[in-house]
This record gives C-alpha cells, sequence and structure tokens, in this order.
C-alpha cells in the first residue's frame, strides 16, 4: 500500500469518525431533551397531585358530618394511589432512559468497530510521450 492511499484512507477513516461522534451527539441531546420532557411531566403531574391531596385533606378536616369525612378520605386515597402510579412511571421512565442511552452507546460501539478494506479496481498506467 502506497503512503498517498493510507493517507486518503486515514482521511476516510477521520471522516467518518467525525461523522459518527456529530450522530451519536445529537442523538444523545434527543435522548436528553425527551427525558427531560418526561421526566418534568411527570413530576408537574405529582405536584399537580400533592396539591390536590392538599385540598382534600382541608376539605376532610372542615366537613361537618361523617358521611363527609368518610367520602372526603376515600378521595384521598384515590389521589394518592393516582400520585403512587405517577411516581412508579417516574421512575419506570428514568429506567427507559437509561435503556435507550445503553443501547444508543452499544450501537455507537458497533459503528466503531469498522474494518476497512482496500480492493483495487482497476489501475491505470500513462506514458507521456
Amino acid at each position: 500500500m502506497t503512503t498517498l492511499t493510507a493517507l486518503r484512507q486515514g482521511a476516510i477513516l477521520k471522516t467518518i469518525s467525525q461523522r459518527n461522534a456529530t450522530f451519536f451527539e445529537a442523538e444523545a441531546n434527543k435522548l436528553d431533551e425527551w427525558a427531560d420532557d418526561l421526566k418534568a411531566d411527570l413530576e408537574r403531574e405529582i405536584k399537580e397531585l400533592d396539591r390536590q391531596i392538599k385540598e382534600a385533606r382541608r376539605a376532610a378536616t372542615a366537613a361537618l358530618t361523617l358521611e363527609e369525612k368518610l367520602e372526603a378520605q376515600k378521595r384521598i386515597k384515590a389521589i394518592e394511589a393516582q400520585r403512587n402510579t405517577r411516581r412508579r412511571a417516574l421512575f419506570d421512565a428514568q429506567d427507559d432512559i437509561d435503556r435507550r442511552r445503553e443501547q444508543l452507546i452499544a450501537e455507537i460501539e458497533g459503528k466503531l468497530e469498522q474494518k476497512t478494506t482496500l480492493v483495487e479496481l482497476f489501475s491505470i498506467r500513462w506514458k507521456i510521450a
């Protein structure tokens, strides 16, 4: 292999590596933005449910009859169940994000294991007369 061919091959490998790095960065950024949006939405829902629980507790305290107090307690339990479900969803989403990040890294590692071969397709000889 000539020096010129080795230089070309090195330049091609460098270009591919830079393109893969750009691809990886873009995919990692998309994943991070998606994760941030998902987490923010779930956390917002959890905060809203916490607010509803506080409101329901105040209503239970202010209730005058036993029936109203029982109804308020049922409402509190239902909202707490929703909140717990959303918390589990948040943890599941974080696990999903970690799995996707690992998958992305594995894909990139696979792309880094590139093999290049040099095949001479044709050769040209010329003579200046």
